[in-house]
């Protein structure tokens, strides 16, 4: 009788949670019920996605209202727990993290209405609100990977559309704003006390008010005649959609498996900066790996810097090879001939900047020293460099001497970006360089990590290199591409020769070139302008 006992308790258990989500709230439920019923001759139900084939003749597009949720609607996965994975590490370090995916297995267990609650008060208390940039910093990378191509093409088909969510609106606001163009957001409060979030949401049911209200202004001014909502069928209960919608797209959890990914390209706001330590979405099973790797990816990288350091060119490379260490150069031949002439002045190596390691990386794959100058080093990383650095002090003039007197000692290689751009795009190149020499040499690299990236805005610089290094296996290309001319050399303007320099650099790695600046990056991620003291 004993060993039947565990099963006996399962059913019980999973019979006593049955009943008790029925019976939580019979009101409510009973009310949502009422509204179906009485609104079941108005409201037209369709399964998702049949709105390619709606009538030849809908409403004008600038007469409809859509209204979609973000978790049913919207987004593929059905887990929220990599987005709450993502702010507990990023917003509240290792320790938070740990705790949120110890903590997974109570989640699977209790109530999604808990499950929410829970990882909401791990992730958020004490956090201090005014400082939390996670989400417009970090959140809309991963969400952009998720959404539905499906809804995405429905949601073009309204003049005006409003996401809801049962999530805090602090994660989910910029992502639809700025690169969906979604117009009203609708989401749950967090509480604060003193500037600091109290891990605490306010009730579900002032959302909805809050949604109820919004419809209700819109319909009242008679704009939007016609509303559309695209959710689940409990979700269409929970926010009373029938009783305001014309139709409803019915979404079920099988329909996810084949929507689409959004491409890139169809963006509304394409994405150019993104901050956070890590570099895939991390799902229960990717963040136990990456906690099992912690340990020995941490001694791994203080090997792979010891080596860097301490042993020559020649035999660093080959070993950092082994150890997982990948680097692809491609020279460009006519460069060798070019060495004969130059006598007086080093050669001037022009590169974008991928992260603080990419002068290191140049220098590896030429085999020589080099001497590099940035606007912006930690002295940890200034000291631990294995080549020559100096820091650029924004003043042209100084900066234009110090430079021309490091070319008379020997090579040079700056990134006239001035800051790191993880994504597919280059941004302004600052043209300073070139009136430093006629000898310029374009160099394009381009950088891949699997696990952290070795880039910041918000975090400590000074562990960029530690979180590249400590990757399984980082990659780096380095393009050498043909020499160019500056300024005494050419009938060209400083500015000319920069942005010509930018477009063979963009061109040779496929990337698209900006106008967007140092200044920008830091404002939208970090609410600076990045610079340092």
């Amino acid at each position: 009788m004993a060993q039947f006992f565990p099963y006996y308790f399962s059913f019980f258990f999973f019979l006593y949670r049955l009943l008790f989500r029925q019976a939580k709230n019979p009101k409510a439920l009973h009310r949502n019920l009422s509204n179906l019923h009485a609104n079941e001759g108005k409201v037209l139900y369709h399964k998702f996605p049949s709105f390619a084939h709606r009538p030849s003749s809908p409403p004008s597009k600038h007469q409809t209202l859509v209204l979609f949720s973000v978790e049913e609607a919207l987004l593929k996965s059905s887990s929220l727990f990599p987005y709450f994975m993502l702010v507990a590490f990023e917003a509240g370090g290792l320790f938070r993290a740990f705790l949120l995916f110890v903590l997974y297995p109570f989640l699977c267990l209790v109530s999604e209405e808990m499950g929410l609650k829970t990882m909401v008060f791990v992730c958020f208390f004490g956090v201090k609100s005014k400082s939390f940039r996670v989400g417009n910093a970090v959140l809309p990378k991963f969400f952009l990977e998720d959404v539905a191509l499906e809804t995405v093409e429905m949601l073009k088909e309204g003049g005006k559309t409003v996401g809801f969510s049962n999530i805090p609106r602090v994660m989910i606001e910029s992502f639809l704003r700025d690169y969906l163009g979604i117009d009203c957001v609708v989401g749950r409060e967090m509480k604060e006390f003193g500037g600091y979030f109290l891990g605490v949401m306010e009730d579900k049911k002032r959302s909805k008010d809050g949604l109820e209200t919004m419809i209700g202004s819109q319909l009242a001014l008679g704009s939007y005649p016609h509303v559309i909502g695209i959710s689940s069928f409990k979700e269409s209960l929970q926010y009373h959609l029938p009783s305001h919608c014309n139709e409803i797209y019915l979404v079920r959890s099988g329909d996810k498996r084949s929507w689409q990914h959004v491409q890139r390209e169809e963006y509304t706001k394409p994405l150019i900066f993104h901050d956070g330590r890590l570099a895939f979405s991390p799902t229960p099973l990717a963040t136990l790996t990456m906690f099992m790797w912690l340990p020995f990816g941490f001694t791994l990288s203080i090997i792979r810097l010891t080596i860097a350091l301490l042993l020559p060119y020649k035999l660093s490379t080959p070993i950092l090879y082994y150890t997982g260490f990948h680097l692809s150069l491609s020279p460009d031949s006519s460069l060798e001939n070019s060495n004969i002439t130059r006598k007086t002045k080093g050669r001037l190596y022009v590169c974008n900047h991928r992260t603080l390691l990419d002068p290191l990386y140049l220098s590896f794959s030429l085999q020589k020293d080099l001497t590099a100058v940035t606007y912006s080093l930690s002295r940890v990383s200034e000291l631990l460099a294995p080549i020559k650095t100096r820091r650029l002090t924004r003043d042209r003039d100084r900066d234009g001497e110090m430079m021309g007197k490091l070319l008379s000692q020997g090579d040079l290689v700056v990134c006239p970006e001035g800051t790191t751009c993880r994504e597919p795009y280059l941004l302004r190149f600052s043209p300073l360089f070139a009136e430093m020499s006629d000898d310029i040499v374009p160099v394009a690299m381009d950088s891949h990590v699997s696990m952290f990236y070795g880039t910041t805005a918000g975090g400590l610089k000074c562990l960029d290199p530690l979180f590249f290094i400590m990757n399984p296996r980082p990659s780096y290309t380095v393009q050498v591409l043909a020499g160019v001319s500056g300024v005494d050399d050419s009938d060209r303007s400083r500015f000319e020769v920069a942005n010509h320099v930018q477009s063979e650099i963009g061109e040779a790695l496929g990337f698209g070139c900006t106008k967007l600046t140092r200044r920008d990056k830091y404002l939208i991620l970090a609410g600076n302008e990045g610079i340092v003291n």
